[in-house]
C-alpha cells in the first residue's frame, strides 16, 4: 500500500517549502532595510542634518 519512494518527494517537498520561506524572510527583512536606509538618504539629500531614529520610550 505504502510506496518506499513517497517519503522521499514528500521530504524534498517539506524541504523545498522551507527554502522558499526562508527566502521570503530574508527578502522581506532586506526589503525594510533598505527602505529604512533610504529615507535617512533623502532626509540628508535634502540638507537637514537631525535625521536620526529617535526610540519611543
Amino acid at each position: 500500500m505504502t510506496d518506499p519512494e513517497q517519503g522521499g518527494t514528500r521530504r524534498g517537498a517539506i524541504a523545498g517549502l522551507a527554502i522558499a520561506v526562508v527566502l521570503l524572510a530574508v527578502g522581506l527583512w532586506l526589503a525594510r532595510e533598505l527602505t529604512a536606509t533610504s529615507k535617512i538618504q533623502d532626509c540628508l539629500m535634502s540638507g537637514r542634518t537631525n535625521c536620526n531614529v529617535i526610540p519611543a520610550q
